[in-house]
């Protein structure tokens, strides 16, 4: 896998981790330990796609 897809896929988890972070928060009684567990994946992804971007 080049650097480039891997860098897109990565951009497709973290939207896939917005959009499910986002219907869960508009759940009458959402699941704040999963909302929060979401989020910190999401940041994870945030911050190596930061780190290969700033290696490209």
């Amino acid at each position: 896998m080049s650097l480039d897809s891997h860098i897109e896929a990565l951009r497709a988890k973290h939207a896939e981790l917005e959009r499910s972070i986002n219907q869960l928060e508009t759940q009458p009684k959402p699941n704040d330990d999963t909302i929060h567990t979401l989020k910190k994946q999401k940041l994870r992804v945030k911050d190596e796609i930061a780190r290969l971007d700033a290696r490209h």
